[in-house]
């Protein structure tokens, strides 16, 4: 579906006498040199999205990228347009699970047409906000492009705060003293950082190449808005890689741990073991049938035979107990 369609022309949205479907009308407008068209999309069909390329004259490779969804950042050109692919991210902290979406974006002279999938980074508000600041507007379609990259960025690093919170949860989980089942956790966590990885990761060289002025339909005057989107990119990525390696550090230290834990009721079942023995050596040699053994007809010998069993037991308890077995 068409979310909305605006003709702006020196910064400043322009009203024009037609309905926002009726794309041509709106295309019409732009008669003057700094005009452009912003037509947003979300999750609209394939009749749709070929209607908006009719008029519009987009690639059909990048439509069909656009209607399918599943593609990785990228930044590439069609015929004197570019085509965008941003990954967006929301976290279901719930799940310790990281949601994506999709927002591509078709560039040309004079027009947008930003197509969003899923429920991640609405561009309602980003028009809205960049709307409200007619200098950056006057920038044309760079102004847009820059709008919804920084959108998306901003969702990238409260995805990542997010996760921070839950490796800083993990790690006092592992190194409490109770005993903590956190491999399975561990693994969610890295599975999601692996996606967020996928999202951050591409979209570094894109940025890279508006920052430095050498796309075209990109101008010169954006470019410092691109480098500090490319920053902000760089720095989530060696946030991203610092978190996977605290988690593999605590994975390790939840196995090493699990270890000595073994070994511990190893040793405290030994130790048991050894006391149990001690009453069952004694009861198997006084049960044993020959007629000779000592103090065999003595009147106190079953309770000798209860005192040694005891004695040899507490006396193996406290040396157990001593040395940290029990």
């Amino acid at each position: 579906m068409i979310v909305d369609s605006a003709l702006y022309r020196d910064g400043v949205r322009v009203k024009v006498d037609c309905h926002k479907d009726d794309l041509t009308a709106v295309r019409d407008e732009a008669t003057g040199d700094g005009d452009f068209v912003w037509v947003g999309l979300h999750e609209p069909t394939q009749e749709e999205l070929d209607r908006v390329a009719e008029v519009f004259s987009l690639h059909p490779l990048a439509v069909e990228d656009a209607v399918k969804a599943h593609q990785r950042p990228k930044l590439e050109r069609y015929d004197g347009a570019l085509f965008l692919v941003l990954k967006t991210l929301w976290y279901v902290d719930e799940n310790d699970a990281v949601e994506t979406g999709e927002i591509n974006l078709f560039v040309g002279r004079g027009y947008v047409v930003s197509v969003r999938h899923g429920k991640g980074t609405e561009l309602h508000s980003a028009r809205e906000d960049l709307e409200e600041h007619a200098a950056v507007l006057g920038h044309g379609p760079s102004a847009v492009i820059y709008a919804i990259s920084d959108r998306v960025v901003d969702e990238y690093e409260a995805v990542v705060a997010s996760l921070m919170e839950d490796v800083d949860e993990v790690e006092e989980s592992v190194f409490s003293p109770d005993r903590t089942q956190d491999s399975q956790r561990i693994y969610v966590l890295k599975r999601e950082l692996a996606e967020v990885r996928r999202a951050v990761s591409p979209l570094g060289e894109p940025m890279q190449r508006f920052a430095t002025g050498t796309v075209p339909l990109v101008s010169q005057e954006a470019a410092p808005f691109f480098r500090d989107v490319a920053d902000h990119v760089a720095r989530i990525r060696d946030n991203v890689e610092s978190l996977d390696g605290l988690l593999s550090t605590a994975f390790d230290a939840h196995l090493a741990r699990v270890g000595v834990q073994q070994n511990e009721d190893m040793r405290k079942i030994s130790a048991w073991a050894a006391i149990a023995a001690t009453g069952t050596v004694v009861a198997g040699i006084y049960g044993m049938n020959f007629k000779w053994i000592p103090e065999l007809h003595w009147h106190f010998g079953y309770f000798y035979a209860l005192g040694l069993m005891v004695g040899i037991s507490l006396f193996l308890y406290r040396r157990f107990k001593k040395s940290g077995w029990l």
